[in-house]
């Protein structure tokens, strides 16, 4: 399998066993190997989603811990990634996803994994289709 980019929605799923595409995450996923890329934004967004669901949210970060999660600093990637929201307004591209396609762009190869229906409208370099493992995949 390709390197994985993980956006918070997948990563939710696979700890919460009560959410909507908890088993999709198990089946598509299974034991989630090392090395998964992640940015701090996701890991913000994954620790809240995961609290809401009365789990852990310290979880998320034995993940980091544990090498499963490699955690990817963007701040020096701040210029594209204001571009990109800039870009998607229309779909209101909150950070997090920015910094996703961000990674998208630097890790060409790369598949992202995500539970949003945005990112089959997000492109990366532009015009350049992000290869996606999802739900509807």
């Amino acid at each position: 399998m390709s390197r994985i980019i993980m956006d918070a929605g997948p990563l939710v799923a696979w700890l919460c066993p009560k959410d909507q595409h908890h088993q999709w995450a198990l089946t598509a996923l299974g034991p989630l190997p090392a090395g998964i890329l992640v940015c701090e934004a996701v890991l913000t967004e994954a620790c809240h989603m995961v609290g809401n669901d009365a789990l852990e949210p310290a979880r998320v970060i034995e993940f980091v811990e544990r090498g499963i999660l490699a955690a990817t600093p963007l701040f020096a990637e701040l210029r594209p990634i204001r571009e990109l929201m800039t870009r998607y307004r229309d779909v209101k591209m909150d950070f997090a996803d920015a910094c996703v396609v961000r990674l998208a762009e630097m890790h060409d190869g790369a598949i992202v994994c995500t539970t949003d229906s945005d990112f089959k409208v997000y492109r990366r370099h532009g015009r350049r289709e992000i290869p996606l493992l999802a739900p509807w995949v």
